[in-house]
Protein backbone atom coordinates (compact mmCIF):
# COMPACT_ATOMS: atom_id res chain seq x y z
CA UNK A 1 0.00 0.00 0.00
CA UNK A 2 1.46 3.75 -0.76
CA UNK A 3 -0.37 6.60 1.43
CA UNK A 4 0.12 9.67 0.32
CA UNK A 5 -0.98 13.14 2.24
CA UNK A 6 -1.91 16.79 1.02
CA UNK A 7 -3.11 19.64 2.89
CA UNK A 8 -2.55 23.54 2.79
CA UNK A 9 -0.82 24.24 5.88
CA UNK A 10 -1.15 28.48 5.28
CA UNK A 11 2.66 28.28 6.76
CA UNK A 12 1.90 26.32 9.92
CA UNK A 13 -0.82 28.89 10.96
CA UNK A 14 -4.09 26.95 12.72
CA UNK A 15 -7.39 28.58 12.59
CA UNK A 16 -6.77 29.05 16.68
CA UNK A 17 -4.10 31.57 15.49
CA UNK A 18 -0.95 29.64 16.73
CA UNK A 19 1.58 29.11 14.07
CA UNK A 20 3.12 25.52 14.86
CA UNK A 21 4.96 23.26 12.33
CA UNK A 22 5.24 20.33 15.44
CA UNK A 23 1.71 20.39 15.22
CA UNK A 24 1.32 20.00 11.51
CA UNK A 25 3.75 17.01 12.05
CA UNK A 26 1.80 15.49 15.06
CA UNK A 27 -1.14 15.48 12.53
CA UNK A 28 0.34 14.20 9.47
CA UNK A 29 1.56 11.09 11.97
CA UNK A 30 -1.67 10.44 13.06
CA UNK A 31 -3.06 10.10 9.81
CA UNK A 32 -0.84 7.17 9.70
CA UNK A 33 2.64 7.88 8.71
CA UNK A 34 2.28 8.37 4.79
CA UNK A 35 4.87 7.30 2.50
CA UNK A 36 4.37 10.56 0.91
CA UNK A 37 3.54 13.92 2.02
CA UNK A 38 2.09 17.43 -0.32
CA UNK A 39 2.23 20.28 1.84
CA UNK A 40 1.03 23.53 0.33
CA UNK A 41 2.00 27.18 1.37
CA UNK A 42 5.30 27.03 2.77
CA UNK A 43 7.95 29.92 3.14
CA UNK A 44 11.38 30.64 3.56
CA UNK A 45 12.47 34.28 5.10
CA UNK A 46 9.36 35.40 4.67
CA UNK A 47 7.38 36.99 7.50
CA UNK A 48 3.86 36.30 7.35
CA UNK A 49 2.06 36.80 11.07
CA UNK A 50 2.62 39.39 13.77
CA UNK A 51 5.62 38.24 15.44
CA UNK A 52 6.60 36.03 12.67
CA UNK A 53 10.80 35.59 12.61
CA UNK A 54 10.33 34.58 8.84
CA UNK A 55 12.12 30.85 9.46
CA UNK A 56 12.91 28.28 6.73
CA UNK A 57 10.32 25.94 6.91
CA UNK A 58 11.88 23.80 4.08
CA UNK A 59 14.77 22.91 7.06
CA UNK A 60 11.90 22.65 9.77
CA UNK A 61 10.11 19.89 7.73
CA UNK A 62 13.34 18.54 6.97
CA UNK A 63 14.08 18.30 10.66
CA UNK A 64 10.57 16.84 11.88
CA UNK A 65 10.35 14.45 9.05
CA UNK A 66 13.87 13.03 9.11
CA UNK A 67 13.04 9.75 7.15
CA UNK A 68 11.48 11.62 4.06
CA UNK A 69 13.55 13.39 1.27
CA UNK A 70 12.64 16.75 0.74
CA UNK A 71 11.53 18.59 -2.50
CA UNK A 72 10.74 22.20 -2.21
CA UNK A 73 8.94 23.36 -5.72
CA UNK A 74 9.34 27.09 -5.35
CA UNK A 75 6.82 29.44 -7.10
CA UNK A 76 8.12 32.81 -6.23
CA UNK A 77 11.92 33.24 -5.43
CA UNK A 78 12.59 37.01 -4.91
CA UNK A 79 14.65 39.70 -3.19
CA UNK A 80 13.99 40.61 0.60
CA UNK A 81 13.64 44.45 1.39
CA UNK A 82 16.67 46.34 2.51
CA UNK A 83 19.31 43.78 4.39
CA UNK A 84 16.31 41.00 4.46
CA UNK A 85 17.42 37.73 2.92
CA UNK A 86 16.06 36.55 -0.22
CA UNK A 87 12.56 34.68 0.41
CA UNK A 88 10.83 32.08 -1.35
CA UNK A 89 7.23 30.34 -1.63
CA UNK A 90 5.75 27.41 -2.58
CA UNK A 91 4.91 24.11 -2.17
CA UNK A 92 7.04 21.19 -0.47
CA UNK A 93 6.74 17.01 -1.22
CA UNK A 94 8.44 14.90 1.14
CA UNK A 95 9.23 11.30 0.03
CA UNK A 96 10.28 8.16 2.43
CA UNK A 97 9.76 6.00 -0.79
CA UNK A 98 12.86 6.47 -3.39
CA UNK A 99 12.73 9.39 -5.46
CA UNK A 100 13.32 8.23 -8.91
CA UNK A 101 13.23 11.67 -10.98
CA UNK A 102 11.79 15.53 -10.38
CA UNK A 103 10.48 18.01 -12.73
CA UNK A 104 9.21 21.39 -11.34
CA UNK A 105 6.95 23.67 -13.74
CA UNK A 106 6.03 27.03 -13.92
CA UNK A 107 1.96 27.77 -14.60
CA UNK A 108 0.21 30.08 -16.55
CA UNK A 109 -0.78 33.58 -15.30
CA UNK A 110 -2.41 35.53 -17.94
CA UNK A 111 -2.06 38.78 -17.78
CA UNK A 112 -5.09 40.23 -15.77
CA UNK A 113 -4.49 44.07 -14.34
CA UNK A 114 -5.34 44.94 -11.11
CA UNK A 115 -6.52 41.25 -10.20
CA UNK A 116 -4.76 40.22 -6.98
CA UNK A 117 -2.67 37.33 -7.94
CA UNK A 118 1.08 35.10 -7.61
CA UNK A 119 3.09 33.13 -9.34
CA UNK A 120 1.90 29.21 -9.16
CA UNK A 121 3.60 26.09 -9.73
CA UNK A 122 3.56 22.29 -9.69
CA UNK A 123 6.12 19.45 -8.71
CA UNK A 124 6.03 16.08 -10.64
CA UNK A 125 7.67 14.03 -8.68
CA UNK A 126 7.85 10.05 -9.11
CA UNK A 127 8.58 7.52 -6.21
CA UNK A 128 9.01 3.90 -7.02
CA UNK A 129 6.59 1.89 -5.14
CA UNK A 130 6.15 -1.43 -4.65
CA UNK A 131 4.65 -2.22 -7.91
CA UNK A 132 6.50 0.02 -9.98
CA UNK A 133 6.75 3.78 -10.55
CA UNK A 134 4.48 6.46 -9.83
CA UNK A 135 4.20 10.17 -10.46
CA UNK A 136 3.20 12.20 -8.11
CA UNK A 137 1.94 15.93 -8.93
CA UNK A 138 1.79 18.62 -5.69
CA UNK A 139 0.01 21.86 -6.96
CA UNK A 140 -1.38 25.21 -5.61
CA UNK A 141 -4.35 27.17 -8.34
CA UNK A 142 -4.94 30.76 -7.97
CA UNK A 143 -7.98 31.90 -5.74
CA UNK A 144 -8.51 35.02 -7.27
CA UNK A 145 -8.55 34.72 -10.85
CA UNK A 146 -11.00 32.08 -12.28
CA UNK A 147 -9.54 32.67 -15.69
CA UNK A 148 -6.14 32.07 -14.47
CA UNK A 149 -7.07 28.25 -12.91
CA UNK A 150 -8.99 27.23 -16.32
CA UNK A 151 -5.11 27.99 -17.51
CA UNK A 152 -3.38 26.44 -14.57
CA UNK A 153 -5.43 23.40 -15.22
CA UNK A 154 -4.97 23.20 -19.12
CA UNK A 155 -1.40 23.01 -18.31
CA UNK A 156 -1.78 20.20 -15.39
CA UNK A 157 -3.49 18.23 -18.26
CA UNK A 158 -1.16 19.02 -20.83
CA UNK A 159 1.76 17.93 -18.90
CA UNK A 160 0.23 14.52 -17.80
CA UNK A 161 -0.80 14.33 -21.31
CA UNK A 162 2.99 14.93 -22.26
CA UNK A 163 4.39 12.35 -19.78
CA UNK A 164 1.97 9.15 -20.41
CA UNK A 165 2.59 9.54 -24.55
CA UNK A 166 6.17 9.66 -23.87
CA UNK A 167 5.56 6.44 -21.28
CA UNK A 168 4.21 4.68 -24.54
CA UNK A 169 6.49 5.98 -26.86
CA UNK A 170 9.96 6.41 -25.41
CA UNK A 171 12.33 8.60 -26.61
CA UNK A 172 15.96 7.93 -27.61
CA UNK A 173 18.67 7.71 -24.77
CA UNK A 174 21.83 6.76 -23.21
CA UNK A 175 22.89 4.94 -20.33
CA UNK A 176 24.41 7.79 -19.03
CA UNK A 177 25.13 10.92 -18.71
CA UNK A 178 22.16 13.53 -19.09
CA UNK A 179 20.88 11.99 -22.07
CA UNK A 180 19.84 9.09 -20.20
CA UNK A 181 16.31 7.27 -19.32
CA UNK A 182 14.15 9.14 -16.90
CA UNK A 183 11.08 7.57 -15.64
CA UNK A 184 7.43 9.36 -16.10
CA UNK A 185 4.98 6.91 -15.94
CA UNK A 186 1.40 7.32 -17.00
CA UNK A 187 0.34 6.01 -13.30
CA UNK A 188 -0.53 9.84 -11.92
CA UNK A 189 -1.50 11.05 -8.75
CA UNK A 190 -2.10 14.93 -8.79
CA UNK A 191 -3.12 16.75 -5.27
CA UNK A 192 -3.26 19.98 -3.84
CA UNK A 193 -4.84 23.01 -3.31
CA UNK A 194 -7.21 23.63 -6.33
CA UNK A 195 -8.83 26.55 -5.14
CA UNK A 196 -11.73 24.81 -7.06
CA UNK A 197 -15.46 23.41 -5.87
CA UNK A 198 -16.90 20.33 -7.25
CA UNK A 199 -19.66 22.00 -9.39
CA UNK A 200 -17.36 24.74 -11.16
CA UNK A 201 -16.38 24.87 -14.61
CA UNK A 202 -12.80 24.21 -13.39
CA UNK A 203 -13.67 21.01 -11.32
CA UNK A 204 -15.55 20.10 -15.16
CA UNK A 205 -12.23 20.86 -16.99
CA UNK A 206 -9.74 18.81 -14.85
CA UNK A 207 -12.26 16.22 -15.13
CA UNK A 208 -12.70 16.45 -19.10
CA UNK A 209 -11.70 13.66 -21.57
CA UNK A 210 -8.26 13.89 -23.19
CA UNK A 211 -8.77 14.76 -27.44
CA UNK A 212 -8.82 11.30 -28.33
CA UNK A 213 -11.96 11.02 -25.90
CA UNK A 214 -9.43 8.18 -23.77
CA UNK A 215 -9.67 8.98 -19.80
CA UNK A 216 -7.28 12.08 -18.20
CA UNK A 217 -7.94 12.09 -14.66
CA UNK A 218 -10.39 10.65 -12.25
CA UNK A 219 -11.49 12.14 -9.10
CA UNK A 220 -10.14 9.75 -6.25
CA UNK A 221 -13.17 10.79 -4.16
CA UNK A 222 -15.71 9.49 -6.43
CA UNK A 223 -13.99 6.27 -6.89
CA UNK A 224 -13.97 5.46 -3.35
CA UNK A 225 -17.25 7.02 -2.65
CA UNK A 226 -19.46 7.12 -5.37
CA UNK A 227 -22.08 9.82 -5.47
CA UNK A 228 -21.34 10.70 -1.42
CA UNK A 229 -20.84 14.58 -1.25
CA UNK A 230 -17.17 15.17 -0.69
CA UNK A 231 -15.79 15.51 3.07
CA UNK A 232 -15.06 19.56 3.48
CA UNK A 233 -11.84 20.39 3.42
CA UNK A 234 -11.50 24.12 3.59
CA UNK A 235 -14.34 26.73 6.17
CA UNK A 236 -14.42 23.65 8.84
CA UNK A 237 -12.73 26.06 11.63
CA UNK A 238 -11.56 29.16 10.08
CA UNK A 239 -14.97 31.10 9.24
CA UNK A 240 -13.08 34.03 9.21
CA UNK A 241 -11.62 33.77 6.29
CA UNK A 242 -13.96 30.77 4.69
CA UNK A 243 -17.59 32.80 5.77
CA UNK A 244 -19.08 30.34 3.01
CA UNK A 245 -18.49 27.62 5.86
CA UNK A 246 -17.24 24.13 5.06
CA UNK A 247 -16.61 23.14 1.54
CA UNK A 248 -14.45 21.32 -0.81
CA UNK A 249 -11.71 22.86 -2.75
CA UNK A 250 -8.84 19.69 -2.21
CA UNK A 251 -8.23 16.77 -4.55
CA UNK A 252 -6.20 13.72 -5.45
CA UNK A 253 -7.28 13.57 -9.33
CA UNK A 254 -5.78 9.79 -10.61
CA UNK A 255 -4.69 8.44 -13.87
CA UNK A 256 -3.43 5.36 -15.79
CA UNK A 257 -2.85 2.42 -13.01
CA UNK A 258 -3.75 4.66 -10.29
CA UNK A 259 -6.93 5.08 -10.56
CA UNK A 260 -7.27 1.32 -10.76
CA UNK A 261 -5.79 1.17 -7.44
CA UNK A 262 -7.42 3.72 -5.34
CA UNK A 263 -8.02 2.01 -2.01
CA UNK A 264 -9.71 4.69 0.12
CA UNK A 265 -9.59 8.44 0.73
CA UNK A 266 -10.04 10.21 4.16
CA UNK A 267 -10.73 13.36 5.08
CA UNK A 268 -9.37 14.91 8.63
CA UNK A 269 -12.32 17.20 9.75
CA UNK A 270 -10.79 17.30 13.08
CA UNK A 271 -7.67 19.19 13.48
CA UNK A 272 -7.77 23.14 13.32
CA UNK A 273 -4.33 22.99 12.64
CA UNK A 274 -5.01 25.20 9.61
CA UNK A 275 -7.90 26.85 7.69
CA UNK A 276 -7.80 23.62 5.48
CA UNK A 277 -8.21 20.12 6.40
CA UNK A 278 -5.66 17.46 5.51
CA UNK A 279 -6.37 14.34 3.08
CA UNK A 280 -4.78 11.16 2.50
CA UNK A 281 -4.85 9.07 -0.25
CA UNK A 282 -4.33 5.26 -0.50
CA UNK A 283 -3.65 3.01 -3.49
CA UNK A 284 -2.96 -0.42 -3.22
CA UNK A 285 0.04 -2.24 -4.46
CA UNK A 286 -1.33 -4.87 -7.04
CA UNK A 287 -1.22 -3.25 -10.53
Amino acid sequence: MTSIASWNIQNGKGADGIVSLPRIAEVISRMGDPDVICLQEVSRNLPLFDADTAADQVAELACLFPRHEVIFGIAIDAAGAGSTPRWQYGNVTLSRLPVVSVFHHALPQPVQAGVRQMPRQVSEVTVATGSGSLRIMNTHLEFHSLAQRLAQIERLRELHLQASAHARNPPDYDDSGSYRFLDRPESCVICGDFNIEVESPEYAAMLAPAEDGAVCFQDAWRICHSERSHKPTCGVHDTVQWPQGPHCRDFFFVAGAASRAVEAVYVDTETNASDHQPLMLSIADTV
